[in-house]
Order: structure tokens, then C-alpha cells, then sequence
């Protein structure tokens, strides 16, 4: 036996089911959260990257999915996204000719389902971080956490955040992503699963782990993080490296560190090969890129053009904190969080500087914990969910590269796993406090009950552009693209008059939006209005010259 955890179901208030039967609720729990937006329109993004993209096309080469963007554009442009998801592009167009054409629920029903495997297979994911590695004497994995990985995985199935991921066709990206990052991680773990002795490993089950990772990064760039992730999985779960153990033997007592205190033989070649793997494939995206990286405008991300380091510091946190919110109560969604939606902290006594406070006071407690604490169950548990929490979630933090966004749903589709385990290991805390243990059972399945009713209903308003961009007017209030896509969807319907009054509001909370102002002027222009359409279109005019 490698490596087993103390037992972590005792108090968790979920029935103990067989692995399969466990797989079977939580797959059938996804499909019903989800399952009502299979007959849904093309909406938002996915008219760039679906109807608009020739890629699709079978007259246009195979060949050319591998030197264009997500949407279609040559990788070589300057105005190309960088987005590099070949593998992505290729199931749309699979769903093409098996359709015939654009027919929508083909695209929905992919979504759907892949959301159902990579839930089932969380099952796998969760019963090992929670669990931890032990075999039976047939080299069987044993589950030692049926309870809290059942609770997890049906946590991360009903998650509402999830919705624009399934619900919308373009978040495929995040979801075969997903599957392939779950896939190189159950890979790594299954380097140590037939080998009893310490040490041991199949360099061959490593080698296929790198090998999903590639696939999961030619779906979407978050797919390389699975790299960090089954790092720390290596250090804290096969090698039980204790930090604080290795802290105090070289600061408190000035003692050398003995042979016995250093990771066990082949960690060393394992990150050899882990770096090497990553870093031979960040060269090759590089190489593939061709150019710079994409460039993004202050509308698409107002923070990352703040003049002072500390200001963007401050709003960067700000966004994480927002995000951890979408993750603790996703009640309030939208489709796109630009534009005004999310005013920039400039004063220290912006009262929303506490929620930076509060998210860092809860993250260091929790770092804290992961590092001190004696028992080897907690700190592997807390040190594996705040790695799945944070890693995944690195190439949307603005640390790295700039991103063309300012909360993006559908990059917690991922890190949300991780949230879903620290969730989990606080209801099993929580358990063994609670004496009415039948309230608090009670309370763990009303909240998945809630889940599950928002994310039928949030699902629902993905069906159709109207209920997307109308659901969006009343969270981002202050987003002038949510008003000109309202504009914009009404006017398509004949309503100049209604659209009119949603394209000036556009252009009233940003007065250099082109497209607010073309459209307006145009409908201006055909309602003989003729001084203002001329003024509106003169003006986008030079804004976009000045571009």
C-alpha cells in the first residue's frame, strides 16, 4: 500500500452508495440540471465562433483548424485572438456534418453530455483527494471516502457557475478541457497505482498524463495547469512532504536535513519530466502563436490599464474576490462582466475593499491550516483543494498576461472542483459538530436542491438571446454592451423604437462605443432623423480612425 487517508466519511450526511451507483446519481443529477437547454438558439459568442467560423465548413481544409484562432482567424494576423483550440474546432465541425448543417441541438446535446462524463469521472478525482492512495492486495484502488466524494462530485455537478460552460455552445473549450485535464491527472495517479513499494512508478503512465495535457491544452490554454496540479498531487500525496516538518528541522533547530527528510527517489525525474513536458509545450504555443500576444482594449479589461501598479493590484484582488463569490453564491450571473459592469476601486475608502480583506483573511487561514496543522489528512486535503482552487484558475488572473476580460464564468469551471473538496471537508467538519445531525442533512440536500433549481432556470435564459442579454440587464446594470446587445437583438426584430432607447444608453455609459453609435445612427438615419444620425456616425467615425 502507497498511501492511504484517515477515513473522512463518518459524519458526512450523504447515504453510502456503491462507486457505480454513486457514478449513476451524479451523472443523471448533471443531465437534469442542464438537460432543458438541448433545444436552444446559437447565442452571443457563438455566432463568431459557430456560424460565422468557415472552419466548420467541409470544403475548407483540415489543415487549416491547425493555423487559425478559435474563430476562425489566421494566427498570423494582428487582429487574431491567439485563442489556439484546434481540437475544439474540430468537434463544431464534427457536430456540422453530423447534423447536415447549423442546427443547434446537436451542439447543445455534446454539451450536455460531456458535462455527465467529466462530473462521473469528478467521482474518481474526489475519492482520491479525499481518500488519499490505497490498494487492496490485488492492486485494486480502494475508495475510502465513498460518502465525501459522492458529496463532492454531486457539488460540482449541480454547480450554477457551470451553466454558461454547458448551456453555452463556445464554453465546449472549458469543458473538453476539463475532461482531458481530469484524464492526465487519474493518469498520474495511476503511475503508482500497481506498485506497492516506495519509489515506484510506471514512467509510461506519466508519459500518457503529458500526453492529455497537450490534448487538454489544444482545447484551451487552461489545460496546461493540470502540470501544477499533479506536481503538488506528487509531493504532498506520494512523497507526504511535510513543510512545516522541514521548516522547523532548518530554522528552530539548525538541524541538517537527513536523507529521510528529502522527497522519495524518481520525484526529482518525475518534475524533471513534468517541466520538461510543460515548458517544450509552452514553446511550441509559442512558436504556433506567431506574434505577440492579442490586444485588448480598456473596455475589455479597465484594470489592466490603470496608470498606478497599486490600483491594478487592488482591482485585480477585487476580481478574485468576485469570483470566489460566484463560487460561494452563484447567484448573480452574466454573460459578460465588461464594460462599466464592475467599477474600478480608486480610494481606500471604497467600501469594497473589505471584500479583498475578507478573501485573503480566508485564504491564508486556509494556507495556514494546509501547512501547520499535525494531521497529514487535513494538510493533504486543504493542500490539494487550494491547489485545484488556484492553479487552474492562473491564467485568468491577470498575473501572467493581460486577458480580455474582467469575470469570465466559465474559467471556474475548473478551480470550481477545488472549491467543491474545501466545501466538502467543511461539511465534515461542520458534521461532527452539529447534534441534530438529520437538520443538518437536511440542510446539505436543500442546498443542492437549490443548485439544481438554478441552474435549470439560469440554463433556461441561455436559450435564446433575448432572455440572455434581458437576465444580464439586471445584474450588470452599468454594462453598455449588455444594453446594445438588448438594442441589437430588438432591432433585429423590427423594434427600432425600443432599440433605439437601448443604444442610447449604450452610448450614454460609454460614449466611445462605435458599434452603439453605427447602429444608432443607422436607425436614426432611416427614421429621416437625419442631424443626429449624421452626428453619431461622423463621430464613430473618428473614434475608430483614432483607433
Amino acid at each position: 500500500m502507497l498511501h492511504s487517508g484517515v477515513h473522512v466519511d463518518i459524519y458526512i450526511p450523504v447515504p453510502q452508495l456503491p462507486q457505480y451507483q454513486a457514478k449513476i446519481v451524479v451523472g443523471l443529477l448533471a443531465f437534469v440540471c442542464f438537460a432543458n437547454s438541448y433545444d436552444g438558439d446559437f447565442v452571443f459568442d457563438d455566432s463568431e465562433a459557430i456560424i460565422n467560423n468557415k472552419d466548420l465548413r467541409p470544403e475548407t481544409p483540415l489543415g487549416d483548424l491547425w493555423e487559425h484562432d478559435f474563430w476562425g482567424s489566421k494566427l498570423s494576423s494582428n487582429t487574431s485572438h491567439k485563442s489556439y483550440r484546434p481540437l475544439t474546432v474540430l468537434t463544431f465541425r464534427f457536430n456540422y456534418i453530423l447534423a447536415g448543417g447549423l442546427h443547434p441541438i446537436g451542439f447543445h446535446a455534446f454539451n450536455i453530455l460531456l458535462h455527465c462524463v467529466i462530473s462521473v469521472l469528478m467521482v474518481d478525482v474526489f475519492s482520491i483527494l479525499l481518500g488519499g492512495l490505497a490498494y487492496d492486495n490485488k492492486c485494486r484502488r480502494l475508495n475510502l471516502a465513498p460518502k465525501s466524494s459522492l458529496l463532492a462530485a454531486l457539488l460540482f455537478s449541480v454547480h450554477p457557475v457551470h451553466t454558461e460552460s454547458v448551456a453555452g455552445i463556445v464554453g465546449r473549450a472549458d469543458l473538453l478541457c476539463a475532461f482531458f485535464f481530469v484524464l492526465s491527472f487519474l493518469s498520474y495517479c495511476g503511475a503508482f497505482f500497481q506498485y506497492h513499494r516506495e519509489g515506484q512508478f510506471s514512467t509510461a503512465w506519466i508519459l500518457l498524463s503529458l500526453l492529455l495535457c497537450a490534448l487538454a491544452m489544444l482545447c484551451k490554454e487552461q489545460g496546461i495547469t493540470v502540470l501544477g496540479v499533479n506536481a503538488v498531487y506528487d509531493a504532498f500525496v506520494v512523497c507526504r512532504i511535510n513543510v512545516l516538518q522541514l521548516f522547523q528541522k532548518t530554522v528552530h533547530r539548525g538541524k541538517v536535513l537527513e536523507k529521510s527528510d528529502f522527497p522519495k527517489s524518481g520525484f526529482m525525474f518525475r518534475m524533471f519530466l513534468l517541466t520538461f513536458g510543460g515548458l517544450a509545450m509552452l514553446y511550441i504555443r509559442w512558436r504556433i502563436m506567431g506574434t505577440g500576444p492579442p490586444a485588448f482594449t480598456e473596455v475589455d479589461n479597465p484594470a489592466s490599464f490603470a496608470m498606478s501598479v497599486i490600483e491594478r493590484a487592488v482591482n485585480y484582488n477585487y476580481y478574485y474576490a468576485l469570483n470566489a463569490w460566484l463560487l460561494l453564491c452563484p447567484w448573480w450571473l452574466c454573460f459578460d462582466w465588461s464594460m462599466g459592469c464592475i467599477p474600478l476601486i480608486k480610494s481606500v475608502t471604497d467600501w469594497r475593499i473589505i471584500a479583498l480583506v475578507a478573501l485573503w483573511f480566508c485564504l491564508i487561514g486556509l494556507i495556514c491550516q494546509a501547512v501547520c496543522s499535525e494531521e497529514s489528512n487535513k494538510r493533504r486535503i486543504l493542500t490539494l483543494g487550494l491547489a485545484l482552487l488556484i492553479i487552474p484558475f492562473l491564467p485568468a488572473s491577470n498575473l501572467f498576461f493581460r486577458v480580455g476580460f474582467v469575470i469570465a464564468e466559465r474559467v471556474l469551471y475548473l478551480p470550481s472542483a477545488g472549491f467543491c473538496l474545501l466545501l466538502t471537508y467543511g461539511v465534515n467538519i461542520l458534521s461532527r459538530q452539529m447534534k441534530n445531525k438529520n437538520i443538518f442533512a437536511a440542510l446539505i440536500f436543500g442546498v443542492l436542491f437549490c443548485n439544481v433549481l438554478r441552474c435549470i432556470f439560469r440554463s433556461g435564459q441561455w436559450r435564446s438571446e433575448e432572455r440572455l442579454f434581458q437576465s444580464a440587464l439586471i445584474v450588470c446594470p452599468l454594462n453598455a454592451k449588455v444594453h446594445y446587445n438588448v438594442g441589437k437583438n430588438l432591432a433585429d426584430k423590427g423594434n427600432q423604437t425600443a432599440a433605439i432607447k437601448y443604444y442610447r444608453e449604450a452610448v450614454r455609459l460609454n460614449p466611445s462605443y462605435v458599434h452603439a453609435m453605427n447602429n444608432l445612427g443607422n436607425i436614426l438615419k432611416e427614421r429621416n432623423e437625419l442631424q443626429e444620425a449624421e452626428y453619431l456616425l461622423s463621430k464613430a467615425v473618428t473614434i475608430q480612425y483614432a483607433i
